[in-house]
């Protein structure tokens, strides 16, 4: 069965309640990020795909996350900071979560996409179709430039 993600209630930078189903029509990108992790240097290319692919309907968002060698100890404005300064990503930021064992949305509902379990590391991705269902899940190793990521969410976005 597919994982739907519309009902998900997700809390904003500004901590505001938002629900992944408001993005109904777009694609979205959810991906755990760090700022202390070998794999942080992948800000840039998400960022690049929210330029490429923004104005087609493509979002990616970013979830905090301190799980995995507490690779993400700052507070959420720090972070914005950093990934702006150092990285020039501006994508959507929101409030950190747990991605593993005591998990927080999105994580709760994506982590029962298969393989079913928990995040393994940081920098993980979920694909969301316009309809917001979970179209596949992407592990730390796959870069935002890995032809696999970019043909599927060139596929989503042309549903």
């Amino acid at each position: 069965m597919k994982t739907n993600v519309s009902q998900v209630i997700v809390t904003t930078s500004t901590g505001e309640q938002k629900r992944l189903g408001d993005y109904q029509g777009d694609v979205l990108l959810i991906v755990n990020v760090a700022s202390k992790c070998g794999f942080t240097k992948q800000y840039t290319g998400l960022q690049a795909l929210q330029e490429k692919y923004g104005a087609k309907g493509l979002q990616v968002l970013g979830f905090p996350c301190n799980d995995f060698g507490s690779q993400e100890p700052g507070s959420l404005q720090e972070i914005q900071e950093f990934c702006s300064s150092t990285y020039g990503a501006k994508f959507q930021l929101f409030e950190k979560v747990h991605a593993m064992g005591n998990t927080t949305e999105p994580y709760t509902t994506l982590n029962q996409t298969p393989p079913i379990g928990d995040v393994a590391w940081n920098f993980e991705k979920f694909l969301i179709s316009k309809d917001s269902y979970v179209l596949g899940r992407f592990k730390s190793g796959v870069e935002p430039e890995s032809p696999e990521l970019i043909s599927a969410i060139e596929e989503a976005l042309a549903e």
